[in-house]
């Protein structure tokens, strides 16, 4: 199924909405056939449609030291590949976290579901009334509280999407294969909705919003500087298996001075995000952006320059 829907991609004839039906089954098939307690490198599946002269870009998330605070996981990775997308084809997204990260939520987001709630009470109330309603992204119906848009959503399509998921994890070979293909756009648009619609009980769905946007998310025991070491072996592996031309890290931890400058010694475009001005990490690299510059869309025009740009020779002694 793999190399029929490659097929499908190459060619330049296939329309957009097939290409997005062919996606959203990529990421579904994946979910609920290959064995997840494997960490596989993931592959981008819009790469094989990217120029093939550009370099490979690889972007390493050290989730422990650099949340996504100010806009949502699923916003920041989506704005973080436009960035790297600058520098070549964004071919590996991988994101190294402890379990404990799972848990915390940043003081932004419990400010805004804190906003949420008493604007719900509100509206119950009948002391402040929309001028436009809320629609269901799902079904198109449209409500004039927020809570009886949840409660609809709760009961008619979660329910629908766990029949969805009980079917596909049931099947087995081809019929999973073709239920996979019957459910993607359904799945998929409901999955996009749970985002804007329901509040999770716990922690503020890093993991899934990242995996949403073909993230690798390797989760490490909490014992100090395990996902560092984890994070730090893993670029020094593909370093030598040659697996990318330009390494992009997402950090502002300085114990990863040292593999940045064998990056750049193994001839590596060298690309660091984070929020220090002086970090150590972002005096040895090729550029520097911060969270500020990735999420207002600064980092993606100075990027361009710096992509074709000339190298900065660094001092590794």
């Amino acid at each position: 199924m793999v190399s029929l829907i490659r097929i499908c991609f190459s060619d330049r004839l296939v329309d957009s909405s097939t290409t997005r039906t062919l996606t959203a089954a990529i990421t579904i098939f994946r979910h609920y056939h290959f064995n997840k307690s494997q960490t596989p490198k993931i592959l981008d599946p819009f790469a094989s449609v990217q120029s093939t002269g550009r370099n490979i870009v690889a972007v390493f998330w050290d989730l422990d030291n650099k949340p996504p605070r100010s806009v949502s996981p699923f916003d920041a990775a989506i704005r973080l590949k436009k960035v790297a997308e600058s520098f070549g084809v964004v071919r590996y997204k991988i994101a190294y976290v402890i379990q404990h990260s799972f848990d915390y939520v940043p003081p932004e987001i419990k400010e805004h579901r804190r906003d949420r709630r008493k604007l719900n009470q509100l509206e119950n109330k009948g002391v402040v009334k929309l001028v436009e309603p809320y629609i269901c992204r799902v079904c198109g119906r449209m409500f004039y509280t927020n809570e009886k848009l949840i409660n609809h959503f709760k009961q008619i399509h979660e329910r629908e999407h766990q029949k969805r998921v009980s079917q596909i994890e049931s099947a087995k070979g081809s019929q999973r294969v073709k239920l996979v293909g019957k459910y993607s756009m359904k799945m998929e648009k409901n999955n996009n909705a749970v985002r804007d619609i329901l509040t999770p009980k716990v922690g503020y769905r890093l993991g899934d919003e990242l995996k949403q946007t073909w993230f690798c998310v390797s989760v490490v025991s909490t014992k100090p500087q395990v996902a560092d070491v984890a994070l730090r072996n893993h670029m020094v592996d593909m370093m030598d298996k040659r697996q990318m031309e330009c390494l992009i890290l997402v950090s502002d931890d300085s114990d990863f001075v040292e593999v940045i400058k064998e990056a750049r010694l193994r001839c590596l475009k060298m690309v660091v995000v984070g929020d220090s001005n002086d970090g150590a990490l972002k005096r040895v690299s090729d550029a520097a952006f911060s969270w500020e510059e990735i999420i207002m869309g600064k980092a993606k025009k100075e990027a361009v320059s710096v992509a074709f740009g000339t190298r900065t020779p660094i001092s590794i002694f």
